[in-house]
């Protein structure tokens, strides 16, 4: 009997135990969703002290109800007929079936049928203020080569915007890539020589002058960062105000990419010549794709792709933006994102990426944080429209810039690149509007719950334009 009373009380033990240890577990989630919900409450009244709510109201209805937006957020779909099934060698014949080739295979592919779908070719499809396009004028054609004033395909590859407020003109900066494409060795991704950086000018983001080889290659020297048969990729340009100075950061490496630096370069004008001074890995770490973002404040900060691309690094430049401090933040570990294009809405950071696939196009990813330094928070895949492979390929394109849409607030251009291994030189240009607004796709990584920005858009259209100056008027 008192075997049996132990064991009773043995149970009544364990049974209290359980209760204690689910009070305990309740208490506790119970008190994180409360802390959760008192940070939601807490950073909504930081917002609205920050924009007063009528303003906010005001802004989203002349936004949304805008006439040019509605036209820019229209979702365009784009059928491809994939080509008939092609011949079968001897040594596949036997094979039951053939599986169709995957669509970005055929964009890689320099023999396909349809090539031509992604690459047009110059007399059925270029524009430009030098074509006859009638009532085409100021419309951009994404995927479609792109003329200057002169007549000749733009070469601004990988490249970003400098608004130069002296003179109310925007400069646009790129890898100047009219060469033959070669292989440095068998196995060695597809290379043009180095030429320089290439500069334009323009007045309306759509007519743009050819300023000239602004930071050219190095000919002879071949210890020099800029010898032609090293790498020059993603150039950069901020303005500095106190030195006055036009201050250039680019990915500065070597035929195989071993070197995994960052370059730097200065000018006293926009249009060169620039001043080549160094390269160096920032932070003692290696840095491939690249880009610097100038904050409201005027402190400049280097992004870089990290620890063989697996990590992307922030950290703000010095004073005369001419080098790093000792402060970095790793973000996104172990995700290997590039290609970083950084901009600002409402006291809110966003940049969008692009995944490690070489040449190959991929899905884009869309970022947001309160602090430049992060956490950065994924906001889901950004691109609308299209189709699903157009989709889960940005478009077959890869982020390079996002510069703010004049007279729209809310609303922006999202640069990339549509890359040509085959021929470098014939890399195609994907300008396409990108619009802030709506609930954000995904759930925060770092607690429950859902951010309280909106997601980025960017929308697909084969042909489109910039609002029109009365329109822009308008919406102010």
């Amino acid at each position: 009997m008192s075997g049996n009373s132990a064991s009773v009380g043995l149970r009544g033990f364990t049974g209290g135990c359980r209760y204690s240890l689910l009070t305990i577990v309740w208490t506790v989630v119970g008190f994180f969703i409360m802390a959760h919900l008192i940070s939601l409450y807490t950073r909504k009244d930081n917002i609205d002290q920050e924009v007063p709510s009528d303003r906010l109201q005001q802004v989203h209805h002349r936004f949304h109800h805008h006439p040019i937006v509605h036209e820019l957020v229209r979702v365009e779909e784009e059928i491809l007929r994939m080509p008939p099934p092609r011949k079968r060698s001897p040594r596949t014949s036997k094979r039951k079936s053939r599986k169709p080739i995957p669509l970005v295979e055929e964009f890689l592919d320099e023999k396909s049928p349809i090539r031509h779908l992604f690459f047009p070719d110059m007399k059925t499809a270029s524009f430009g203020p030098t074509k006859d396009m009638r009532n085409d004028t100021m419309h951009y054609f994404p995927g479609k080569i792109w003329m200057d004033t002169e007549g000749n395909p733009i070469q601004a590859h990988g490249g970003g915007i400098l608004l130069d407020e002296k003179s109310n003109t925007y400069y646009w900066y790129g890898e100047y890539k009219d060469g033959p494409t070669y292989h440095a060795h068998k196995k060695g991704p597809a290379r043009v020589d180095i030429i320089g950086v290439g500069c334009y000018s323009s007045k309306d983001l759509w007519t743009w002058k050819n300023e000239g080889i602004v930071l050219g290659a190095e000919e002879t020297n071949k210890t020099h960062d800029l010898h032609k048969s090293n790498v020059l990729e993603r150039p950069k340009v901020i303005y500095n105000e106190k030195t006055e100075k036009y201050v250039m950061w680019m990915h500065i490496d070597d035929a195989n990419y071993t070197k995994a630096s960052v370059g730097v370069a200065i000018s006293d004008n926009p249009t060169g010549p620039f001043k080549y001074l160094y390269s160096k890995r920032p932070h003692g770490f290696d840095s491939r794709d690249m880009t610097v973002f100038k904050d409201d404040d005027g402190v400049a900060y280097l992004f870089y792709s990290s620890e063989v691309n697996s990590v992307l690094h922030i950290g703000p430049l010095t004073e005369d933006y001419l080098d790093v401090t000792p402060v970095v933040k790793r973000v996104m570990v172990g995700q290997h994102r590039e290609a970083p294009a950084i901009f600002k809405h409402e006291n809110t950071y966003y940049m969008v990426t692009s995944w490690c696939t070489g040449w190959a196009p991929n899905e884009a990813l869309a970022h947001a944080a309160e602090s430049i330094m992060g956490p950065w928070e994924k906001l889901g895949n950004p691109c609308i429209g299209g189709n699903k492979v157009f989709r889960l390929t940005t478009f077959f394109a890869q982020s390079t810039y996002v510069i703010p849409l004049p007279g729209v607030p809310g609303a922006f251009i999202f640069m990339a690149d549509r890359w040509n291994p085959a021929d470098l030189r014939d890399s195609r240009y994907v300008w396409l509007p990108l619009v802030i607004g709506g609930p954000a796709d995904q759930p925060l990584e770092s607690n429950f719950g859902f951010p309280m920005w909106s997601r980025v858009s960017i929308y697909w259209h084969s042909k489109w334009h910039l609002p029109l100056k009365k329109e822009r008027q308008t919406n102010n």
